[in-house]
């Protein structure tokens, strides 16, 4: 796991130095930093993630790659909904809220249509890949 924190915490320092710009396999996509707290620690975590930003609202996505199981953060906002969001230069509270049924499907399907990989994602695991919206508190 140390791997993946090292490689999140070097995202996490290019976007805060370039104001949401990051290179490398994420070179102009819509990168948001979410912050959660920690369901089991109570700790802050953060990480960078994909976004969509869709008719004034914003979603993110649970894919962990495709992997068979949710990400932490996952667990994390939905113990506390309570998030902050960092995109661009913007820093905001938020409320974390999963989307769920046609709704998250139509989410999730202009999400694959945009970037292919979530499909990929999708493609490789059994499970329901959460959608969850980000709303400004």
């Amino acid at each position: 796991m140390a791997d993946v924190n090292d490689w999140n915490t070097k995202i996490i320092e290019e976007f805060r130095t370039h104001e949401g710009k990051v290179g490398g396999p994420f070179e102009g996509a819509p990168i948001v930093l979410l912050s959660t707290t920690g369901a089991k620690s109570g700790l802050t975590r953060v990480n960078p993630m994909m976004y969509l930003a869709d008719g004034g609202r914003t979603f993110v996505f649970a894919s962990k790659a495709g992997h068979p199981t949710n990400p932490d953060w996952y667990f994390n906002l939905k113990a506390n909904p309570d998030v902050v969001v960092e995109i661009g230069t913007d820093k905001y509270n938020a409320v974390a809220t999963e989307v769920i049924g046609p709704e998250r499907d139509e989410i999730f399907a202009r999400q694959k249509a945009l970037y292919p990989g979530f499909a990929e994602y999708e493609a490789k695991t059994d499970r329901v890949i959460p959608v969850i919206e980000l709303v400004k508190a």
